[in-house]
């Protein structure tokens, strides 16, 4: 697949503030950190996570755990991913029962990979709450899936593309709009 990269969504700066702004909504809904846990979906929503947890932690004083949800084995689509797909592992060493978990991903699309999270992390436990944070909504959902935190909505074409860019994984933080060629 062949993707030319249209324009620059956001810089590191713009993407450090929808960061900080959801942090902040994450802490005014839950009415503090109290029981809150944050569960980033592999691979993206892992560091996202974590840099939500350090945001968490300069506003209120206090660190947030932080969870890592791999669900491969949950996609409806597994069987034509590839014939054998790399389970990268799910990481979360607390209870999650009675917690409140926000789920955290870089673009929320159709909505399959949240259904994907939502089973996994209930098979793990009864939380009392799933909230979601994503970096970019697109749009284009087909189940009936909503963000309760967004960094922003980027209405999009289905033959373009979101390409989230964080440091942790391909060395600089930013978001890019691109179209399959």
């Amino acid at each position: 697949m062949n993707i030319q990269e249209k324009t620059i969504i956001m810089d590191d700066q713009q993407l450090n503030r929808s960061l900080t702004r959801i942090a902040h909504e994450i802490i005014e809904k839950n009415k503090g950190v109290r029981d809150l846990i944050l569960v980033g979906i592999r691979t993206r929503g892992v560091p996202l996570a974590q840099k939500l947890a350090e945001k968490i932690k300069e506003i209120e004083g206090i660190e947030v755990e932080v969870g890592k949800l791999d669900i491969t084995l949950y996609r409806d689509d597994l069987t034509t991913l590839a014939d054998q797909p790399i389970v990268h592992g799910t990481e979360l060493p607390f209870n999650i029962v009675g917690k409140k978990i926000v789920l955290v991903d870089d673009v929320l699309y159709t909505g399959r990979t949240v259904r994907a999270a939502l089973d996994a992390l209930v098979d793990l436990g009864r939380p009392n709450v799933i909230q979601l944070a994503v970096l970019i909504d697109r749009g284009h959902r087909e189940l009936p899936i909503r963000a309760d935190f967004v960094g922003k909505n980027i209405p999009t074409s289905r033959k373009e593309v979101i390409m989230v860019k964080l440091a942790e994984v391909d060395g600089i933080d930013k978001v890019i709009l691109g179209e399959i060629k």
